[in-house]
C-alpha cells in the first residue's frame, strides 16, 4: 500500500472493518464504475490496521462527456498525480465526511 506523501492530509474515518474511527491513506487508485450512459468515480483510502478500504466520491452519476477529457484518463489511468491531488483538497475530503488532523 502507498503512504501518504508529505502534503497529504491525515484522514480519520469509522473503518467497517474495525469498527473504530482509524486512519485511512490515500492508495492512489480510483475506481471507475459505468452504469448505463453514466460513470461513478471514487477515490479509494484504506484503513492503516486492516486494510478495509474507504471509497470517496469524486463523480456520482455523471456522464463521462461531462468530466474533461484528461481528467477522465486520469481516472481510468489510475494516475497518483491526481489521486494525491485530491487527496490534498479539504473541500473533497470535507464532502466525503472524513476527519481531518
Amino acid at each position: 500500500m502507498r503512504t501518504p506523501d508529505a502534503g497529504q492530509i491525515r484522514v480519520y474515518h469509522r473503518c467497517g472493518g474495525c469498527g473504530k474511527k482509524r486512519e485511512f491513506v490515500n492508495t492512489g487508485k480510483f475506481r471507475v464504475n459505468a452504469n448505463g450512459k453514466n460513470v461513478d468515480v471514487w477515490l479509494i483510502y484504506r484503513c492503516v490496521k486492516c486494510k478495509h478500504s474507504w471509497n470517496l466520491t469524486i463523480y456520482e452519476r455523471t456522464r463521462p462527456g461531462r468530466i474533461p477529457a484528461e481528467l477522465f484518463d486520469a481516472f481510468q489511468a489510475n494516475d497518483v498525480e491526481a489521486a494525491m491531488a485530491y487527496g490534498r483538497r479539504i473541500d473533497f475530503l470535507k464532502k466525503n465526511h472524513a476527519e481531518l488532523r
